[in-house]
């Protein structure tokens, strides 16, 4: 592989880049300025282990190629920062912006999502000096704008670095997917593996009554983590660890996968049309199974956290056990209130609330309003956040979601227990 290899996170992820939210404290031009680079950097340090070839592939509709993220991201900064906030900001390249928008229809016009791929040109090195010409151009913005000019680009600023660092994560899904096509079984990174898990056994309480759950005003939230309001907790227990591989595997041994009384229709549909009969990656070997990892392929390990694994395969493993997935509403009160661990830097976790507005929620005006509300359909919530997730983007409302078929990325579960 071309460049250096690089080095993953291992532990949970509470870092301090991107500041805070602007109306937390004065404006402090430099504090931007190193969280803009930082995240910029972080980017292109995870690219750095791939040759352009592995830079372009697109395996699936629901990955993208590493040359597309880095695209795609600096065409927000300039789509929504720099095009609507610097006076005389010349556009880099017209055509870019056809090839790089992903969804926001109110921004123009777009390359279908699963022809990706097909774009070879601009290549990888002409990706970087876009990437080059936009990063200079926001560091002279953020230097040389007015205190009032600044406070109006300041929170355009710190949704782009929020939705970089998604993509960040998302440029370790996709070419893990990719990888995991090619029967030479890649390496992205030999140093690459899962943080162990440090939860103990057992369960917790959780208490019936009124609680609040969502975004207290307090540092950077995404719209879909609004308003704050009252949820009713009807008690019961969950669990402190994440399931395991080795839970997996018992699962596997009792016929999981080919009892159909343990699967909703749609995911039963799903595994017969795909042929699962392990989670994602999983294959078996002489003498036991083996996994895909950044790591290349390596053997299962039982004590891991198990990932990959689908909404419905979460589900019907939860009936299999006379268990539950927990709401997303018993999932952020039980972090609040210290009641389970591994909550952040190991997988996201799948609970059984659909994705949907909180009370009172309204999209923000214009094309940023599509970043969340209009995928609020047919999709389900996880929360926490995955060994994949970079530094200082994981926090207690964050309101993940994917559709339940989806598994390429790094999901697993935790289970609880509804009030008896």
């Amino acid at each position: 592989m071309a460049g250096a290899a690089a080095s993953l996170p291992r532990t949970a992820h509470r870092a301090a880049f991107p500041p805070p939210a602007l109306d937390a404290r004065p404006i402090e031009r430099d504090a931007w300025i190193a969280a803009f680079r930082a995240v910029r950097d972080e980017t292109e340090r995870r690219a750095a282990p791939l040759s352009p070839e592995d830079q372009q592939i697109q395996s699936m509709e629901d990955a993208s190629p590493t040359k597309w993220h880095r695209a795609h991201t600096t065409w927000f900064f300039e789509q929504f920062l720099l095009r609507e906030h610097l006076p005389g900001y010349a556009i880099y390249d017209e055509r870019l912006h056809y090839l790089f928008n992903s969804y926001y229809v109110q921004a123009g016009p777009r390359q279908p999502r699963f022809m990706r791929g097909m774009i070879t040109r601009p290549t990888a090195q002409e990706t970087a000096e876009y990437r080059a010409h936009v990063d200079r151009a926001v560091t002279v913005a953020l230097r040389e704008a007015s205190d009032e000019a600044l406070a109006r680009m300041l929170p355009i600023l710190e949704i782009g670095l929020h939705h970089e660092q998604q993509h960040q994560e998302l440029m370790l899904t996709d070419i893990l997917h990719a990888f995991a096509q090619n029967p030479l079984d890649p390496v992205y990174d030999a140093r690459w593996m899962m943080p162990t898990a440090q939860a103990s056994a057992g369960k917790s309480a959780l208490e019936k009554g009124i609680t609040r759950i969502g975004h207290d005003g307090t540092g950077f939230a995404f719209d879909n983590e609004s308003p704050r309001h009252d949820v009713l907790m009807l008690g019961g227990a969950i669990d402190r660890s994440l399931v395991t591989n080795g839970e997996w595997l018992a699962f596997i041994a009792d016929g999981g996968y080919a009892r159909a009384e343990l699967w909703l229709n749609d995911g039963w549909v799903c595994i017969q049309r795909e042929g699962w009969e392990a989670p994602g990656y999983w294959r078996r070997e002489q003498g036991g199974w083996s996994t895909m990892s950044l790591a290349g392929r390596r053997p299962v390990d039982p004590a891991a956290p198990v990932t990959h694994v689908s909404y419905y395969e979460a589900d019907a493993y939860a009936r299999w056990a006379g268990r539950d997935l927990p709401t997303e509403a018993e999932w952020e009160v039980a972090v609040r209130d210290g009641l389970i661990e591994d909550a952040f830097g190991l997988v996201w976790q799948w609970t059984r609330s659909a994705y949907g507005p909180y009370p009172g929620y309204r999209p923000v005006p214009g094309a940023l309003g599509e970043y969340n509300g209009k995928f609020m359909s047919s999709q389900y919530v996880l929360r926490g956040s995955s060994v994949a997730t970079s530094e200082g983007h994981a926090r207690i409302g964050y309101r993940n979601f994917f559709y339940p078929h989806q598994r390429w990325q790094f999901t697993g579960l935790r289970l609880a227990d509804a009030q008896g």
